[in-house]
């Protein structure tokens, strides 16, 4: 039976950004209230003037002044890992196995509870839970078990490891898996008028693991928002009195959990970093270290090869080489990729979201830069209508990236159908339709020199970051089989979609707004809550950090009381979420190539891991 999607565009919820400084995503009479009255769809607008609308004769064509592709296809098709031969792959197959035992055993044992918790956290940070699903969440169930049978606060923990520590460990792997765990574990660390007692100062470790639990609050959870609040300056404190330096483990946790708590963070990346400091360790378990540097290397060899592949077909879509005036970023949009999905055997989300940001990216700049209003009417009109002889109105440079869009989706709605017998194209096509008409109404704000205030801004925004296209696709990609209860939430943009698309838009904002408004695109958030409140730079970006935070807890919030969609594709749209604050940290990460992006792509996709050959 072929299922077809509907072409009515439902309603969103509303966000209410600013009703006050500390304005919030979140309604003050009920909380996350999701309103249908105004749909966030772009808004139908009067026609512009034609004194407002530059003529197509003549045209002065902006340009994004762009460089050229940091690693070219010559370069990737050059790439060669050692690290997939026979000595290697069988000696992290051994180490895995013996992984394997050691938690079955653990599993099998009462108490530990510390042990079990402190490995279950290192091999998540160092990348090598997904080999260990089963053992892992049958260890974490027991231990949820004996939380509700034992009194609060009745641990008892000795050594250099507080109560506050374990707890909040404890809490946070819990939350993290889905297990129903309340933040009313903490009270018995609190003080009659709510607050953390002053003598955890004393204790960095508990601190740290606190502050790290409190971003898996949601918005209603004031005990967690508390702790965030009070551990933040705590721990800032505590790097300013104590010498940071490479022997000083704890102090380096700290630093790097105060630039992004490790909830936010692209999980590549933070295994990437995390291999480094566990080494350093005292307690560092030497076959663990093993196996995680053999899997990192084994991973990326999966990776390096994917690459190869996607670059092949990048090129052969002549993208780059045809429209000179846009970001040619395939490495980049494969980071995304793999920020998303890294495990090795979701090759095809990974590819799939390759390819989707690499064309985003090309029809992003034609309609900021490089089109004129015409004719991004005119290809908003092609993409809607779907057809090949609706092409034909498009100039050359528009033809052939309509139709390297038009064959690429077209083959991914294939695959699907051959798999599952269902007709996904009308719910691959909607999401780009609509994509295209978010960039063309802000296209109209720049030929009109409208200044939209930010909840406008948003409503539009969250759109046009691509995120919630690119999710859709990455549903169908990772759901098999899919439902027709799937089929009629994910065309609705379910608020998994949303609010991930929304911390994303945020996070590009911070990196990429400055550069943007200099070749002169209409405002971004940070602008307009400036011009609409009157606040410096530094007060604007405040807020918006404020609010990535409040949609992470809705975010949060939204995977507990998700029932319909399977825990992969949660985890995909949370990764995607990760990956945008990651790559927009310390600028636009994607189109402008900071020192700090190429650092951190070149040691994800190729710097290895030096492994002694086991054979020799």
């Amino acid at each position: 039976m072929l299922l077809m999607a509907t072409s009515i565009r439902p309603a969103a919820p509303s966000l209410s950004f600013f009703s006050g400084r500390k304005a919030s995503l979140v309604s003050k009479a009920k909380p996350c209230s999701l309103s249908t009255a105004n749909s966030t769809s772009p808004k139908a607008e009067p026609p512009l003037s034609h004194s407002s609308i530059p003529t197509n004769t003549n045209t002065d064509r902006r340009s994004g002044n762009y460089k050229p592709a940091t690693w070219p296809f010559e370069y990737i098709q050059s790439i060669n890992n050692d690290y997939v031969g026979e000595n290697y792959t069988k000696r992290f197959n051994e180490l895995k196995e013996e992984m394997r035992k050691k938690l079955k055993m653990m599993d099998d044992v009462d108490g530990q509870e510390l042990e079990k918790l402190e490995l279950i956290d290192n091999l998540q940070r160092l990348g090598l839970s997904y080999h260990f699903k089963d053992e892992i969440f049958q260890i974490l169930r027991s231990i949820h078990q004996q939380q509700i049978l034992q009194q609060e606060g009745r641990n008892i923990v000795s050594g250099e490891y507080s109560l506050l520590y374990v707890t909040a460990l404890k809490f946070k792997l819990l939350r993290e898996h889905g297990f129903d765990i309340s933040q009313d574990i903490f009270n018995s660390f609190k003080i009659e008028d709510g607050n953390f007692k002053e003598s955890h100062g004393k204790d960095p470790k508990g601190l740290l693991q606190l502050y790290e639990a409190s971003f898996f609050a949601t918005e209603t959870e004031n005990t967690l928002k508390s702790a965030t609040r009070v551990t933040k300056p705590e721990l800032k404190n505590y790097l300013e009195n104590y010498e940071h330096s490479e022997e000083n483990v704890t102090a380096t946790l700290v630093h790097h959990a105060l630039e992004l708590p490790s909830h936010w963070m692209m999980l590549r990346l933070e295994t990437r970093w995390y291999l480094n400091v566990y080494e350093k360790m005292p307690n560092a378990n030497p076959l663990l270290l093993e196996l995680a540097k053999l899997d990192f290397n084994i991973v990326q060899a999966t990776h390096q090869e994917d690459l190869r592949d996607v670059s092949r077909w990048w090129k052969n879509t002549c993208l780059a080489e045809k429209l000179p005036f846009s970001r040619d970023r395939l490495v980049e949009a494969f980071f995304w990729g793999v920020g998303t999905a890294f495990e090795p055997q979701q090759r095809h989300c990974r590819i799939m979201i390759t390819k989707l940001i690499a064309l985003v990216s090309t029809i992003d700049d034609i309609y900021d830069i490089y089109g004129t209003y015409h004719e991004l009417q005119l290809f908003t009109d092609t993409v809607e209508r779907w057809e090949l002889r609706a092409m034909e109105q498009l100039p050359d440079y528009m033809k052939v990236t309509y139709l390297a869009l038009f064959n690429t989706i077209n083959e991914m709605a294939y695959e699907v159908l051959k798999e599952q017998d269902i007709n996904v194209l009308p719910y691959l096509t909607k999401p780009w339709t609509e994509l295209c008409k978010a960039y063309l109404r802000e296209a109209r704000w720049f030929y009109s020199g409208h200044k939209p205030t930010l909840q406008e801004y948003m409503d539009n925004a969250w759109i046009s970051v691509s995120m919630p296209m690119i999710l859709i696709h990455a549903f169908f990609s990772v759901t098999n089989p899919i439902t027709k209860e799937e089929l009629e939430s994910i065309s609705k943009y379910p608020d998994i979609i949303r609010w991930s698309a929304t911390i994303v838009r945020l996070a590009d904002d911070l990196g990429t707004s400055s550069h943007e408004l200099k070749r002169g695109d209409v405002p971004k958030s940070i602008q307009c809550y400036i011009n609409e409140k009157g606040v410096t730079e530094e007060e604007a970006r405040e807020h918006i950090q404020f609010l990535i935070k409040e949609t992470w807890e809705i975010l949060n919030r939204a995977q507990r009381e998700n029932l319909l969609f399977s825990r992969t594709f949660v985890e995909v749209a949370k990764n995607i979420a990760r990956t945008g604050q990651c790559m927009y940290l310390h600028g636009d990460g994607h189109g402008i190539q900071n020192a700090d992006s190429e650092n951190s792509i070149s040691k994800i996709l190729f710097e290895h891991i030096t492994v002694p050959n086991p054979s020799l």
